[in-house]
C-alpha cells in the first residue's frame, strides 16, 4: 500500500512539473535572444519584410506561412532586406510529395536557384542531397525523417564557413566563397505544401564603435546638447539641438545598438548616412516612444523604429525608462528597421538622388556617418553597445 501511495505522489509530482514546464511561445523572441541582436524575420501574423518571386502560393495558417507550389514552377518567399553573416534559425513542416529548402545568400533580384545561392534542402527523397545537405556542396552528415513534423534548422553562415544543425545535430560543414551577401529565401516546390515558423536571424561579424570609455571616434558638432560618458559606459546626451558622429562613415550596413530614455515621450534620433559635419543631415531612424491612445500600432511622430519623414513604426513596440535594441539595416535605397527584435520598418527609397547629398533632400545611397541626436531640451537618452559592420556587395 505504501508502495501504491508513494507511486502515486511521485506520479503527482511528475504530473505538476509537466504542467509547470513552461510551452516555448511560436514567433517570438526570449528577452535574452533580444539583447543578444536577434531579429525576427516572420512576425506570425504578416508576411511584412517578405517578398513572393516565382510559382507559389503563400499565406498564413495556423502560426506559420505556407507555400503551396502551383503547376510546376518553383516558388519562392524572399525577405527584402540582404544578409552577409549570421546566424539563422528556421523550423519547417513539409508534406510528403513536397521539396524545399532554404537558400542563403540569395539574388535581391530574378530567379533563385542552388548556383547562386546556398540551398540548405529540405527533401529527404533527393538522391544525392537529402535534407539537411547543402545542395552540389555537400551530402548530409546524417539521415534526418523531416516529412508529417516540425523539424528546426539552425545555421551558422560566417565568410566563408557554413554550418548546418539539423534538431540540433550537425548534418553539414562547408567552407565556400562563391556567396558573401544576399537575400535569405523559403523554396516551394512539387505537389504538397510546406510551412515555416520561427524564422529568426542574429547578425555576425559586428564591431564596436563606441568604447564605453570616452568620445574617440565620436565628434560633437557646436549645439547645445552635452555629450558624456557615464560611469556605466553609457554615452549620455542631455539638452538640445545637438549632433555627435562617428569619425568613419559606412554605406551598405548593418547597425545595432541599446537605447534607454531617462523621461516621457523624449524625442531623439539614429542618423544615418549623414553627411560629416552637417547637422541631423541623413536618415533618421526615429527615437520617440509615444502612440495614440492605448494603440502601439499608431505611432506618434513616426514612432521608436520609424523612419523619419519617410515610412512611420508600423507598431511602437519599446516604452520608456526601460533599455531598447534597435537595428539598422541599409542596402542600396532599402532600408529596414528593427526594434526589440521586431520589424517595425521595410521601406525602399525612389525619390530621385539628393543633388545636396543629403538624404533629407533625395535618395543617398553614398557612404555616410552615423550620428545621435539631442532634440530639445528635454533631452536626456543614454546609448550603449554601438556596434555596426559594412555589408559585402553581393
Amino acid at each position: 500500500m505504501f508502495a501504491i501511495l508513494a507511486g502515486l505522489a511521485l506520479s503527482l509530482m511528475g504530473g505538476v512539473k509537466a504542467q509547470e514546464k513552461p510551452t516555448p511561445a511560436v514567433n517570438t523572441l526570449t528577452q535574452k535572444q533580444v539583447e543578444a541582436g536577434w531579429m525576427q524575420l516572420f512576425d506570425g501574423t504578416t508576411t511584412f519584410g517578405w517578398k513572393a518571386r516565382g510559382g507559389a502560393e503563400w499565406k498564413l495558417v495556423d502560426d506559420a506561412v505556407q507555400g503551396t507550389c502551383l503547376g510546376t514552377s518553383m516558388g519562392m518567399l524572399s525577405t527584402t532586406s540582404l544578409f552577409a553573416d549570421y546566424e539563422l534559425h528556421v523550423e519547417s513542416w513539409i508534406e510528403e510529395d513536397a521539396n524545399s529548402g532554404i537558400m542563403l545568400r540569395a539574388p535581391l533580384e530574378g530567379e533563385i536557384t542552388g548556383d547562386n545561392s546556398y540551398e540548405v534542402n529540405i527533401y529527404d527523397k533527393h538522391k544525392s542531397y537529402q535534407t539537411g545537405g547543402i545542395v552540389n556542396i555537400q551530402r548530409p552528415k546524417r539521415k534526418v525523417h523531416s516529412v508529417g513534423r516540425w523539424t528546426a534548422f539552425d545555421i551558422t553562415a560566417e565568410g566563408d564557413h557554413i554550418v548546418v544543425l539539423v534538431d540540433g545535430k550537425k548534418t553539414a560543414d562547408v567552407h565556400d566563397n562563391k556567396h558573401v551577401s544576399g537575400v535569405i529565401a523559403l523554396q516551394s516546390w512539387g505537389k504538397g505544401s510546406v510551412r515555416f515558423r520561427n524564422v529568426r536571424i542574429r547578425p555576425l561579424s559586428l564591431k564596436s564603435i563606441f568604447n564605453g570609455k570616452d568620445l574617440s571616434g565620436w565628434k560633437p558638432l557646436p549645439g547645445k546638447s552635452v555629450f558624456s560618458v557615464t560611469s556605466e559606459g553609457y554615452l549620455n546626451i542631455k539638452n538640445g539641438g545637438g549632433d555627435i558622429q562617428t569619425e568613419g562613415q559606412w554605406g551598405d550596413f548593418i547597425l545595432q545598438l541599446d537605447i534607454y530614455s531617462n523621461g516621457d515621450h523624449l524625442n531623439s534620433g539614429v542618423f544615418f548616412r549623414s553627411l560629416p559635419g552637417v547637422f541631423w543631415g541623413g536618415y533618421e531612424s526615429q527615437v520617440r516612444n509615444q502612440w495614440e491612445g492605448d494603440d502601439r500600432n499608431k505611432p506618434v511622430d513616426y514612432g521608436t523604429g520609424g523612419l523619419y519623414n519617410r515610412f512611420p513604426a508600423r507598431k511602437v513596440v519599446s516604452s520608456d525608462r526601460e533599455w531598447f535594441y534597435m537595428t539598422v539595416l541599409a542596402n542600396g535605397a532599402h532600408v529596414a528597421i528593427w526594434v526589440n527584435g521586431y520589424q517595425t520598418c521595410d521601406y525602399v527609397d525612389t525619390r530621385p538622388e539628393a543633388r545636396s547629398g543629403s538624404a533629407r533632400d533625395g535618395v543617398r545611397t553614398k557612404p555616410g556617418v552615423f550620428s545621435l541626436q539631442g532634440h530639445d531640451p528635454t533631452t536626456d537618452l543614454s546609448f550603449r553597445n554601438i556596434r555596426a559592420v559594412e555589408l559585402p556587395k553581393p
